[in-house]
C-alpha cells in the first residue's frame, strides 16, 4: 500500500503513460489490490482493477455458495451492493475525460452469471473499472490517491467485508432467487410453461426503464387457471399456470396482453426482490419470435411454412441478406426448434400478417395453388402434438386462432380472465388437415464463423456499441429484435463464443447448433474468463438460442 503511494507521489504531473508504472499487486489492511491494466489516457476505456479478500475477512458463510444458483444469486447481490457503495463513497468524474469514474458491470432487474464478482472456497474477488485521474495528459497524483486509499477502502469494506454487517439481506437475496429457480424446475412437473404468481406488478415504469411501476395493479389468476406451489423459503404460492399447448392472450388494446407477454419472455430469468415478477417462471428454453425485415438468413429449411419463391427459387436451405417480414418469422421459427425451444411466444403486433393467417374470402380470391405461404395457423397444433411445442400467442384482431387453442385468456383492465368456453363456442370448425413439408431439424447445417479485421487493425476486435449491436470484426451484427437478449455483457459474451468456436471447432463436425452447445456447456463449468485473454468483468452469461441468433445473422461469406 506504501509502495503505491510512493509510485503515486514519484508521477505526479507527469505524461498520463507514466501511469503504467502502477500496474501489480499491493496489499492493503483488509484486501489485496491488484492493478491489472492500465488505459492509455483519460478519454479510453477506463483501468481495469481487481480486489482480492480472503474468506477470514469477508465472513460469508460457505452455505451461501454451496450450490450454483446461490453462488450465482451471492455473487449478484455482492456486485450490486459494490455498484451501491460507489454511488455512495466515490466523487466521480473529476479531471479530463472519464478521470474519476468507478464501475462494476451489474445487471439490471435480471439476475445473470456474470465475471463481475467471484466467489470459491479461497477467496472473494471483484472487478471494477477505476479511471485514472487526469488532466489534459498530465497524471493528477493527489486525485488518485484519494481514489485509491481512501474511496475504494470504504467501497470495499461497506459492501464486501460480511464480518461487520448483518447477513439478513444477503440471505433474502439468495433464497427469493433460489425459490424463482426451483418454481421454473417445477413447470414440466406441473405441465404448464409459464406461471405467474398472485400480486405480482408486471408493468415497467417505462420503454426504456425497466423498474416496476409504482401504482401498477397487482396480477390476481382467474379461479379456472389458479395453481399452488411449495417453495423451500417463501412456502405456499398460488398464481395462474399457463397450461402446455396453445394458449391465446386476447383483450381490447391497453389492457395488459402485449404487458403480460413480456413479463413471460422475461420469466426465463430469475428477479431480483422488489421487481414485481420475482414469480413469473417461463420454461427456460421459451423463445420470443416476431418478424425481422432484412435480417440475414443463412442456409434455413423454410419449407414447412414457404414452399417455394418465385423463379423457382428453393426454401429447403434458404439464403438471403434482406429478408422480408414472413420469410424472417419462418426462419425464427425454425431457428429456435434447432435450439430444442419448447415454447413460442409470439405479439400478433411484431408479426408478419400473411405469415399468421390467411382468411377464407383472401383464400377464395388467391387460390392455395398460388399461394407459397403456409400461415402459422394451419401449422401451431402440429408444433404442439407431433413436436411437443407450445405456443402463448397475443392476438387482438385474428379470431381464427380461436379454433386451434386449448386455452383462451382475457386481459380486461390489467386483470386476466378465462374465457375458453366462450372463445370455443364461437370459434367454428378447424382449419382442414393437409399433407405438408414435415418440419426436420437441420443437425449438419454449418456456418462460417470467421472473424476478420477491419482495415488498417492488426487484430479484429469484438465490440459491443448499444446493448444488441455486435461488432464481431468487420461485421455489425444486428441483434436489435432478438427481444430476450437483456445485458451488453451477454451480448459481447456471444461474440466472444462465435470467435472461441471458430478458433477451436472451425470444421463444427457436429452442426453449428451441437458445437455451440458444447462451448457453452464448458463455460458453465469453467465460467466465462475461458472466453478472454485478460482478466476483465464486464460478461454475462447468454443462452443458446441467442449465441446461435448471432451466428445465423452473419453475412455467411466463404
Amino acid at each position: 500500500m506504501e509502495n503505491l503511494r510512493s509510485l503515486l507521489h514519484s508521477i505526479d504531473d507527469k505524461g498520463y503513460k507514466a501511469y503504467k508504472q502502477l500496474q501489480g499487486t499491493y496489499h492493503f489492511n483488509l484486501f489485496q489490490l491488484t492493478i491489472d491494466h492500465v488505459q492509455g489516457d483519460p478519454f479510453a476505456q477506463p483501468s481495469r482493477i481487481s480486489v482480492q479478500i480472503s474468506k477470514e475477512q469477508h465472513g460469508i458463510p460457505p452455505l451461501f455458495w454451496n450450490q450454483r444458483i446461490r453462488q450465482t444469486a451471492l455473487e449478484d447481490f455482492l456486485g450490486r451492493a459494490v455498484h451501491a457503495a460507489i454511488k455512495k463513497h466515490v466523487k466521480g468524474r473529476r479531471g479530463t475525460g472519464r478521470s474519476g469514474e468507478m464501475e462494476i458491470a451489474v445487471n439490471g432487474q435480471q439476475v445473470l452469471r456474470r465475471n463481475a464478482v467471484l466467489l470459491d472456497d479461497d477467496q472473494l474477488e471483484a472487478r471494477l473499472l477505476f479511471a485514472l485521474p487526469g488532466s489534459g495528459r498530465s497524471i493528477l497524483a493527489g486525485e488518485a490517491a484519494e481514489m485509491f486509499f481512501n474511496e475504494l477502502p470504504q467501497v470495499v469494506e461497506s459492501s464486501l467485508i460480511w464480518t461487520r454487517n448483518s447477513l439478513a439481506g444477503m440471505q433474502q437475496h439468495i433464497e427469493q432467487i433460489e425459490d424463482q429457480n426451483i418454481l421454473r424446475s417445477q413447470l414440466k412437473q406441473l405441465k404448464g410453461v409459464a406461471f405467474v404468481a398472485d400480486g405480482s406488478v408486471l408493468p415497467r415504469y417505462s420503454g426504456i426503464d425497466d423498474h416496476p411501476l409504482q401504482g401498477g395493479v397487482p396480477f390476481k389468476a382467474p379461479e379456472e387457471l389458479k395453481c399452488n406451489v411449495t417453495l423451500p423459503h417463501q412456502g405456499p404460492v398460488s398464481g395462474m399456470l399457463i397450461p402446455e399447448g396453445i394458449t391465446l392472450i386476447v383483450g381490447g388494446g391497453f389492457h395488459g396482453k402485449s404487458t403480460l407477454l413480456q413479463a413471460l419472455e422475461r420469466g426465463i430469468y430469475n428477479h431480483i426482490p422488489g421487481d414485481g415478477r420475482e414469480l413469473v417462471a417461463t420454461c427456460a428454453e421459451a423463445v420470443k419470435i416476431r418478424a425481422e425485415d432484412h435480417r440475414t438468413i443463412n442456409q434455413v429449411d423454410i419449407s414447412p411454412f414457404i414452399s417455394t419463391l418465385p423463379g423457382n427459387r428453393a426454401t429447403n436451405s434458404f439464403s438471403t441478406a434482406n429478408a422480408s417480414g414472413s420469410t424472417s418469422q419462418a426462419a425464427n421459427i425454425i431457428e429456435a426448434l434447432e435450439c430444442d425451444c419448447t415454447c413460442l411466444l409470439i405479439d400478433e403486433d411484431t408479426s408478419a400478417t400473411n405469415f399468421m393467417i390467411r382468411d377464407q374470402r383472401m383464400r377464395k380470391l388467391v387460390p392455395d395453388s398460388q399461394e407459397p405461404i403456409t400461415p402459422l395457423l394451419f401449422r401451431v397444433r402440429e408444433l404442439y402434438e407431433k413436436k411437443g411445442i407450445s405456443s402463448i400467442i397475443v392476438t387482438g384482431g385474428s379470431g381464427d386462432y380461436l379454433a386451434v387453442a386449448d386455452r383462451v385468456i382475457m386481459m380486461d383492465n390489467y386483470q386476466p380472465f378465462d374465457v375458453t368456453t366462450k372463445a370455443h363456442q364461437l370459434a367454428g370448425s378447424k382449419p382442414a388437415a393437409e399433407t405438408r413439408i414435415p418440419f426436420q431439424k437441420d443437425h449438419q447445417r454449418r456456418l462460417n464463423l470467421a472473424i476478420k479485421p477491419l482495415p488498417r487493425q492488426r487484430e479484429a476486435k469484438i465490440q459491443v456499441r448499444e446493448q444488441r449491436l455486435l461488432e464481431y470484426g468487420r461485421e455489425r451484427i444486428d441483434l436489435s429484435q432478438v427481444e430476450q437478449l437483456v445485458d451488453r455483457g451477454q451480448t459481447e459474451a456471444i461474440g466472444r463464443i462465435l470467435s472461441w468456436c471458430h478458433q477451436h471447432h472451425p470444421e463444427q463436425k457436429s452442426g453449428l447448433q451441437a458445437t455451440l452447445r458444447q462451448i457453452l456447456e464448458q463455460v458453465e463449468q469453467q465460467g466465462l474468463d475461458l472466453l478472454l485473454p485478460w482478466k476483465a468483468g464486464h460478461l454475462a452469461l447468454p443462452r443458446l438460442y441467442e449465441i446461435a441468433a448471432a451466428a445465423n445473422r452473419l453475412r455467411n461469406k466463404p
